[in-house]
C-alpha cells in the first residue's frame, strides 16, 4: 500500500511513499501529514476469523492487511514488546462498569499508558528500518505527559537512533514527568520548556518542515523523524485496539457479532479516536465515535459549530493534562479522509493564517456523521471518580470525561465502549481529592493513601521513580530549543 499527502503534492516531494518511508520521514508536501491510500476491509468476516485471536494474531493480521512494506518477522518481533505488558495474551482487558458500558484499559503496558499500545512495537519498527539502511536519525517528540515517557522507554538504546523529548513544564503530572526526566540512557535528552503543550507541539512541526535544520543535521549524518501522532506509524498501531475490544464483547457474550456499539475517546491530539474512525470506515460495526474533552473543549466546538476557532482561546491548564491541548493535529486526516488534499489544505492554511477555519454547512453534516462531542469540568470529573470508586473501580481523570459522553450523547440503547488512556497512579492528587482527601498536594502521599485506603496497588515501575535520580534538569524558553537539541547531537 501506498501512503499520499492530507495537502497535496508540491513538485518536490514524491507523489507516493511506502510506509517505511512515511514513518522515517513523516513531514508531507506543504506541512502535511501521510494518509493511506486506501483502507483495508475489517468487515464481519475479517471478525469472525480473530474471534479466538491473541491479540498478537489480530495485530499481524490488521498491519499486513495495510500491505506495508515490513517482512513479517520484523513485524512478529516488534510485537512481541506486548510480552513486557501484564497481560502479554490480552495487553487491552475489558472491564465492566455498568450493564451497558465497558472500560477499554489501555494502560497495561511499562509506562502505564495508552501510547505504550502504539509507541512500544512502533519504536522497534522504525529503529529497526534505521538499522537496515544504516542510517542515523534524531527522534522528536512532544508531549502533554503520555507520549514522552512511551517514547523514551521504547528508543533507549537503540543504535541508530537519538531522541529529544520536549514536555511543557508545570504542565504534566509529577509522574508523568518523572518518568521523562530520570531516563539514563545515553540516547535521550529530555528538555522541559516554559510555554505549553501547544508551543512545544508547533515547535516540533516547525523543526520538522524546516530546511535549515534538516541541512544542520545532514552534514552531521543525521535524519529527522518524529514519534508524535502525526507519524502514521503511530496510527496503524491504534487501529487495532479498536477491533480487539469489540471482539472481546462479542467473546463475552454481551453482543452478537455485526451488532453496533459507541465508542467513547478521550481526546486531545485525536489519533486515538482517528484509529477508531479507520476501523469505522475498514468495517467495524461502529455507531458513533463519541468524543470527549475538558474544559479545553476546541473539538466539541469543531464538531458541533464546524468552526475551529483558536482566536478568542487560551489554554487552561486542567486535571487531565493530556488532553491541555488547541491544535489537535489528527483532524487533519479526518479532513483528507472527508473532503479531500485541495480542501484540507484551505483549511489548515485558515488556520495557521488566521488561527481559524470555518467549514460549509454540508461539510459539518459530514463529520457529524461519524462524531458527536461533549466536554467535562474537573469537579464534573471528580464526581465520576468518586462515584466509581465506591462501586470498586478506580478511575484516571481523562476516562471520566467519557462518563458524561455515555450518560448524554447516546442516540441509541447501544452497548459502548470507553477507552481509558491512562492508569489512575499517574494523576492520584486528583483521585485523591476526588475521594475527599483534599489536602493532600504530593504524589507519594497520595499513593500511600489510596493504596491504603482502597483495593487496588500501586506497580513497582511507578513506586521506584520517587527514589531514581533525576537524569535531565534543563528547562528553556521555546526559542532555545534548537539550540538544545543541536548541542545534544
Amino acid at each position: 500500500m501506498q501512503f499520499i499527502e492530507t495537502r497535496g503534492n508540491n513538485g518536490v516531494k514524491s507523489n507516493k511513499v511506502n510506509f517505511s518511508e512515511a514513518i522515517l520521514s513523516p513531514s508531507a508536501s506543504f506541512g502535511g501529514i501521510y494518509v493511506p491510500e486506501s483502507l483495508p476491509t475489517f468487515d464481519i468476516e475479517f471478525l469472525t476469523k480473530h474471534l479466538d485471536s491473541h491479540y498478537k494474531t489480530l495485530a499481524l493480521d490488521v498491519l499486513q492487511s495495510f500491505e506495508i512494506d515490513i517482512d513479517e518477522s520484523t513485524l512478529i518481533e516488534a510485537l512481541e514488546r506486548y510480552d513486557t505488558f501484564d497481560n502479554p495474551i490480552n495487553p487491552v482487558p475489558l472491564s465492566k462498569i455498568e450493564e451497558d458500558c465497558f472500560v477499554s484499559e489501555l494502560y497495561h503496558g511499562p509506562t502505564r499508558a495508552f501510547k505504550d499500545m502504539a509507541l512500544q512495537p512502533f519504536g522497534y519498527l522504525l529503529a529497526k528500518e534505521a538499522q537496515k539502511r544504516n542510517e542515523n536519525y534524531l527522534i522528536m517528540a512532544a508531549t502533554s505527559g503520555d507520549t514522552g515517557p512511551a517514547t523514551l522507554e521504547t528508543f533507549k538504546n537503540q543504535d541508530n537512533i537519538k531522541v529529544t523529548c520536549l514536555y511543557p513544564d508545570g504542565g504534566t503530572s509529577d509522574v508523568q514527568r518523572l518518568q521523562m526526566v530520570t531516563e539514563e540512557a545515553e540516547n535521550l535528552k529530555v528538555i522541559g520548556v516554559h510555554g505549553n503543550f501547544d508551543d512545544t507541539q508547533n515547535m516540533l512541526k516547525e523543526l520538522l518542515a524546516s530546511d535549515d535544520f534538516k541541512s544542520e543535521l545532514e552534514s552531521r549524518n543525521i535524519k529527522l523523524s518524529a514519534a508524535n501522532s502525526v507519524n502514521f506509524g503511530r496510527i496503524i498501531f491504534q487501529t487495532i485496539y479498536h477491533i480487539h475490544s469489540y471482539l472481546e464483547l462479542v467473546r463475552e457474550d454481551e453482543i452478537k457479532m455485526g451488532e453496533k456499539v459507541y465508542i467513547v475517546v478521550p481526546s486531545g491530539n485525536f489519533g486515538n479516536a482517528l484509529g477508531g474512525f479507520y476501523a469505522k470506515e475498514a468495517g467495524l460495526p461502529v455507531e458513533k465515535i463519541l468524543i470527549s474533552s475538558n474544559i479545553n473543549n476546541i473539538l466539541t466546538d469543531w464538531i458541533e459549530s464546524g468552526e475551529y476557532d483558536l482566536t478568542t482561546r487560551e489554554l487552561i491548564k486542567t486535571e487531565s493534562p493530556a488532553m491541555d491541548i488547541l491544535k489537535s493535529s489528527n483532524i487533519e486526516r479526518i479532513l483528507f479522509h472527508k473532503f479531500g488534499a485541495k480542501r484540507t489544505k484551505e483549511l489548515m492554511d485558515d488556520l495557521a493564517t488566521n488561527n481559524k477555519f470555518i467549514m460549509t454547512d454540508t461539510e459539518k453534516a459530514s463529520i457529524q456523521a461519524d462524531f458527536s462531542a461533549t466536554y467535562s469540568t474537573d469537579s464534573e470529573c471528580e464526581d465520576e471518580i468518586g462515584r466509581y470508586a465506591q462501586q470498586g473501580y478506580i478511575m484516571d481523570p481523562h476516562t471520566a470525561t467519557c462518563i458524561k459522553s455515555y450518560r448524554e450523547d447516546r442516540e441509541k440503547e447501544l452497548k459502548t465502549i470507553i477507552y481509558s488512556t491512562a492508569e489512575w497512579t499517574k494523576f492520584s492528587v486528583t483521585v485523591a481529592k476526588a475521594l475527599g482527601q483534599t489536602d493532600i498536594t504530593e504524589d507519594t502521599k497520595a499513593l500511600e493513601w489510596i493504596k491504603t485506603n482502597t483495593n487496588v496497588t500501586v506497580p513497582a515501575m511507578i513506586d521506584g521513580l520517587f527514589h531514581k535520580e533525576i537524569k535531565h534538569t534543563l528547562i528553556v524558553d521555546k526559542e532555545g530549543i534548537k539550540e538544545e537539541m543541536l548541542k545534544f547531537l
